[in-house]
């Protein structure tokens, strides 16, 4: 009776919907007909416009539907509502409400079970400590801020010592030869010659690696690495390996060592032992712990 009623305030039923359907059709939403036609009953307004779909733009898109698929795929996949919830984040009622038709996974043995937890959690943690090591090494690249021309000296004095060649008692060569398989130790350690003053002209390339590698590759990446040309580089000195040992510098990763030689770089030698000597006085002598001094 209340909907007759309803209606009988509206004497031209019919010639309304008509006019409802006419601005559906033109793109209008529910709102727009109910102000243009001053229909502010919901129910007449939704009976005006019943069998008539809703434009296109005002469908909301559902954002759930990839989830609603991925959580699916995973359902016939065999997996759990809690393993299904771990990977989606989504709660566990609407997953059941979008996989309900399917058929339920085998139970799986508890102790297969207790080791796909045992294997989530670690791979959780793993991601955590990920995390963790990513912040702590951008923090201290930020601390670092621009190296000074004395901080490169000192810094390739060190770098030099710790890798370069080095004479003997026993043998007298004073030579400056760097070997490394870091690329970022070599450019740090070209950017030193450079601050030097040691023209380009005098260094020499050679590379050093284990004959199964890609030789050829790596004399490119090398030789693209220093700023040269890679027919510049002298012959390569291949490396024999133990077939009885497991080696673990293999793969596309591996380019083996690259060898730089100063020529003429006697004096330059003994000026680096000259310079290492007077950082080891003065750590020595001004930042040593009391019982060391």
């Amino acid at each position: 009776m209340r909907m007759a009623h309803t209606e009988g305030r509206y004497a031209d039923f019919e010639g309304l919907r008509e006019r409802a359907i006419a601005l559906r059709r033109e793109g209008l939403s529910l709102r727009r007909i109910r102000d243009e036609l001053k229909i502010y009953n919901n129910d007449i307004l939704n009976r005006l416009v019943k069998g008539e779909p809703p434009p296109e733009w005002t469908k909301r898109p559902n954002a759930k539907d990839d989830l609603k698929a991925r959580a699916r795929e995973l359902r016939l996949q065999g997996r759990t509502y809690d393993q299904i919830q771990l990977e989606l984040g989504c709660s566990k009622s609407s997953i059941s409400l979008w996989v309900r038709d399917l058929p339920k996974p085998e139970r799986r043995d508890p102790a297969e079970q207790a080791r796909l937890a045992s294997r989530k959690r670690w791979e959780h943690e793993l991601a955590v400590r990920d995390e963790a090591r990513r912040r702590t090494k951008t923090t201290a690249t930020a601390q670092l801020g621009t190296m000074s021309e004395r901080d490169l000296f000192i810094a390739g004095i060190a770098l030099y010592w710790a890798e370069g060649s080095k004479d003997k008692p026993y043998c007298r060569r004073e030579t400056v030869t760097f070997v490394n398989s870091d690329p970022g130790v070599i450019q740090l350690y070209l950017a030193w010659l450079n601050l030097l003053g040691v023209e380009p002209a005098r260094l020499t390339y050679r590379l050093m690696i284990h004959l199964t590698a890609d030789v050829e590759g790596a004399i490119r990446y090398w030789a693209d690495l220093a700023g040269v040309d890679a027919s510049a580089f002298q012959k390569t000195t291949i490396k024999k390996h133990n077939p009885k040992t497991l080696r673990k510098n293999v793969g596309e990763s591996y380019r083996g060592c690259l060898v730089i030689r100063v020529a003429k770089g006697a004096d330059l030698y003994r000026r680096i032992e000259g310079w290492w000597a007077g950082m080891v006085n003065s750590a020595r002598r001004d930042h040593a712990p009391p019982c060391l001094r």
